[in-house]
């Protein structure tokens, strides 16, 4: 029995050692880059995309309607001022014309008469063979017959401008920016024909989102409060003025359109361009890159590391805007402390680690003895 117990022994003791659990390997420390915390000044630059318009923009149409036979511009077309655009057909309109000015000779002959049939009447009431009755009733008929006259005039200037109207021409020197009629159609009086933008004063067109709105309200006047940057062309900035914010945003993109006035300058309709909005600049603030913001629970923190333990751990944090590629911080962090700024996504609270570019600690494997001295000879 005896004999038993000191064969099984051994072979217990070899069980036991195979089950235990090997020691666990330590978890390497990271090297991470980090910055220490320094308060600076935060401005930066808003920047949106606006395309140049013309300040007035009108949609010609002819006075009264017709069926177009004509139309001389096309887009782009640039035109002066009186020049022909498009023609309707104008027989009706003569012949209108012509029915007035018959309405005109057949008023005038009629006005004659009564003035003749006066003269008469007014020698027979100076012999005494007609009352004074008589005399006015004769008088009112030739004020009458003036009156007509007259009116039949006006009606023949009004069918002498109608007349004309058959031509649309240009009010003023500008570019065809749009075409909305073809020829073969019958159009009634007011539908547009062609859009011209007038050549003169022009606006750079942009939207901005309703948290900005307040801020280009104040801008609202102040001369070169904004500078706009042509997309097409290199060279300096064009100063312009906020000339009008919208009062209501619009239904689609719920953003607000803002025109800024860039009087004369040298730039095309319809050409593209930037609007530099300098922010104003706050001293005193906190700036992180990018690379060291992330998202934790819902809230906006950073890894600050603990001096003395080497460790990470969230710190909350509050941004109040952007500056290039850095954020602004409003609170939460205090100069002097040490932000992990790189991999920030692979840290977990309490991880052990080395600022990059230091000497990482070497650890022994588990079980291994220390070297043994080298001997001396």
């Amino acid at each position: 029995m005896t004999r038993r117990l000191a064969l099984l022994a051994p072979a217990a003791a070899l069980v036991l050692a195979a089950c235990s659990r090997p020691a666990p390997v330590p978890e390497p420390v990271r090297a991470v880059r980090t910055m220490v915390v320094d308060s600076g000044i935060a401005g930066g630059t808003l920047e949106y995309a606006a395309d140049i318009r013309a300040r007035t923009e009108s949609r010609l149409s002819f006075r009264v309607g017709g069926k177009l036979v004509e139309r001389r511009v096309d887009i782009g077309a640039a035109v002066k001022a009186g020049q022909v655009l498009a023609r309707i057909d104008p027989r009706d309109l003569r012949l209108g014309q012509d029915a007035a000015n018959a309405a005109v000779q057949a008023a005038d002959v009629n006005a004659d008469l009564a003035a003749a049939d006066f003269q008469r009447f007014r020698n027979l009431y100076d012999q005494g063979f007609i009352s004074k009755a008589e005399l006015d009733r004769r008088e009112a008929t030739l004020k009458a017959a003036r009156a007509q006259s007259a009116q039949a005039r006006a009606q023949s200037s009004v069918q002498g401008n109608q007349a004309g109207y058959s031509t649309l021409v240009a009010d003023a020197a500008g570019v065809v920016t749009a075409v909305e009629a073809e020829p073969g159609a019958v159009v009634a009086a007011g539908t547009p024909i062609v859009r011209v933008a007038v050549d003169g004063p022009r606006d750079a067109v942009f939207a901005v989102p309703e948290d900005k709105v307040n801020a280009f309200r104040a801008l609202q006047g102040r001369v070169g409060a904004v500078q706009l940057k042509p997309w097409a062309q290199s060279g300096p900035t064009v100063p312009a003025t906020v000339r009008e914010v919208a009062a209501a945003a619009d239904p689609a993109t719920r953003t607000f359109q803002i025109k800024a006035d860039i009087g004369r300058a040298a730039i095309s309709l319809g050409q593209t361009a930037s609007v530099l909005v300098a922010l104003p600049a706050q001293p005193g603030v906190v700036k992180l890159p990018l690379t060291a913001v992330m998202q934790q629970q819902g809230k906006t923190a950073v890894w600050r590391v603990d001096p003395t333990s080497m460790t990470v751990q969230a710190q909350p944090i509050e941004v109040g805007g952007a500056d290039a590629n850095e954020v602004v911080v409003t609170s939460g962090l205090k100069p002097g402390e040490r932000i992990v700024t790189a991999g920030v996504h692979v840290l977990t609270p309490g991880l052990k680690v080395r600022l990059y570019g230091a000497a990482a600690p070497v650890a022994a494997a588990p079980g291994a003895s220390a070297p043994a001295p080298a001997a001396s000879r």
